[in-house]
């Protein structure tokens, strides 16, 4: 029965947009309603903040992995690429320098 109470709510909200809030009148009116106990529904509760975390865990890591094909194969320079070129450059302008003083 609390499985499916889950799978429920899960389906109906979308466990990514669940908020606290949410789950808690969710599983309170199942509680009211005489569907579960008092401890049934800290549980369910606690269960869905995880199962809502490890949702919004999920869809940032597949955002991130996104992000970094779409700008990889737009051949944009990331700030570590332009913290290297400055780095070069900075020797570089030091080598002509020196060369210069030893005219």
């Amino acid at each position: 029965m609390i499985d499916l109470i889950k799978k429920t709510m899960l389906t109906g909200i979308g466990a990514a947009a669940l908020t606290k809030e949410k789950i808690e009148e969710i599983a309170q009116e199942f509680v009211d309603r005489g569907k579960l106990s008092e401890q049934e529904g800290e549980k369910i509760v606690k269960d869905m903040l995880d199962k809502t975390e490890e949702s919004k865990e999920q869809l940032r890591k597949q955002t991130e992995e996104m992000v970094e094909t779409t700008l990889g194969k737009m051949q944009l320079a990331r700030a570590s690429d332009i913290k290297k070129l400055r780095a070069e450059i900075s020797s570089l302008k030091k080598k002509i320098e020196g060369l210069d003083n030893d005219e």
